[in-house]
């Protein structure tokens, strides 16, 4: 599968690079300057009436006018210079990374070359200019390891030492460059809440400690969930976040209506059947999901939830902001059930792909009861604009990376290899626009 993210260019700020499919700026500004004063560099008729310049010689005369008529051309021109170095940019490199896979075994080929790969840009054939592949230099992994604890869900099985244990020997075969954080979320069957257990490390100490708190956040009291994701860690002090809170030993209705100066950010996204899905973001990390149908007849509200929609956006975030030099990569650790509305799942995904962030998911076994209910709950939710299961497997196929299923202690481990060996045996293509 081949994946296509233009990168940034190095344009100065103030100036936008050429894109392809958009108006190309005039380039002829210099000249626009710059020819009326050449063209009125020659003397005309001048040269034939010498008496206008009174006692003055000819050649005097004559080199004054030129020298006069000099002045303003050199400085329109230097000034025309000026602005050509401002947009003298013109050219901007589109990277893409591609898997290549044998059709029978499924394993990664990795000893292609730049004649096996044709690269297409709307048509057009675009010249290769870019070319790596697996064991030559790449951008180090920012994998982020999301854990959906649920307790009737993935908890069930991430509670098990034996299969933290299985992940964190995986993990510690990463390269010195490459780094993991680890967020887990419906901790205590808490739908709104979430905790960073270590932020992006390469040392083994750190993400073992991490891992070794998951099974505080399963199946605990709410007092003793919200002690656990206020402890610190020694060693990890700097790195910990959380966005639990404790409540109040008697909450009022006023203190649970949101505030206005709660609210981070709203996002509205309009689907291409006509219905609107708004997202409120508050400070605490929790959303306020509401999605109305075409006609306006029909609305579904969840109010403060924090769900896979949310930790694509927040762990997107926040690894362009802590390492904007790597290639984001998330892992979603769940039972493959995640409710989400089909125009958020569509946003979701658009948000992987401008991004350039490559998404994977574990998926543990179903309850027995979960399989029985699910093709009652797939109708009924497909009727009110929602995807209850599967979402993270779409996910994964339109971004470039594995839907593995899990069920033994070992397929944990061997999941999750599968899925770091694929993040590392891509094809790195570039190609440079000139346009």
């Amino acid at each position: 599968m081949i994946r296509s993210e233009e990168m940034k260019s190095t344009t100065p700020p103030n100036i936008r690079a050429n894109t392809q499919g958009r108006q190309t700026r005039d380039t002829h500004r210099q000249s626009f300057f710059t020819c009326p004063y050449h063209r009125s560099l020659n003397p005309g008729r001048e040269e034939h009436r010498p008496e206008c310049f009174g006692f003055a010689p000819l050649r005097v005369a004559v080199s004054l006018l030129f020298a006069l008529l000099f002045i303003p051309v050199m400085t329109r021109t230097v000034l025309a210079q000026d602005v050509e170095d401002t947009i003298r940019i013109k050219t901007r490199v589109v990277f893409l990374d591609a898997l290549v896979k044998d059709k029978k075994t499924g394993d990664p080929i990795s000893n292609l070359s730049t004649n096996n790969f044709t690269v297409l840009d709307e048509g057009r054939q675009r010249e290769i200019t870019y070319f790596t592949r697996e064991g030559q230099a790449r951008k180090p992994l920012a994998l982020v390891l999301i854990l959906d604890l649920r307790g009737d869900g993935a908890g069930r099985f991430l509670k098990q030492p034996e299969i933290l244990k299985a992940m964190e020997d995986e993990l510690a075969k990463l390269p010195p460059e490459d780094e993991v954080a680890i967020l887990a979320m419906d901790i205590n069957d808490e739908d709104e809440k979430r905790v960073w257990l270590t932020d992006f490390t390469h040392d083994r100490t750190k993400f073992s400690a991490a891992l070794a708190r998951v099974r505080e956040f399963i199946n605990v009291q709410h007092e003793d969930s919200d002690r656990n994701a206020a402890k610190k860690e020694p060693d990890t002090d700097a790195q910990q976040t959380t966005s639990t809170a404790t409540p109040a030993a008697s909450p009022s209705p006023a203190a649970d209506a949101p505030k206005p100066n709660d609210v981070v950010e709203t996002e509205t996204i309009k689907g291409r059947k006509g219905a609107v899905v708004t997202r409120t973001l508050h400070t605490d990390g929790s959303v306020d999901v509401k999605r109305t149908n075409k006609s306006g007849d029909v609305t579904v509200d969840f109010g403060d939830v924090y769900d896979m929609a949310a930790a694509v956006r927040e762990a997107t975030k926040r690894a362009q902001e802590l390492r904007p030099n790597s290639q984001p990569s998330l892992v979603w650790v769940s039972d493959g059930i995640a409710p989400i509305f089909y125009e958020d799942r569509d946003a979701t995904e658009q948000i992987l792909i401008r991004n350039n962030v490559i998404f994977s998911s574990l998926t543990v076994e179903l309850r027995t009861l979960f399989k029985f209910l699910l093709p009652v709950g797939k109708p009924i939710a497909g009727w009110l604009g929602m995807s209850l299961y599967g979402s993270a497997k779409l996910l994964a196929q339109r971004s470039g990376g594995e839907a593995v299923k899990v069920g033994r202690v070992k397929d944990y481990g061997t999941g999750l290899a599968k899925i770091i060996g694929n993040l590392t045996a891509r094809y790195s293509l570039g190609f440079a626009l000139a346009e």
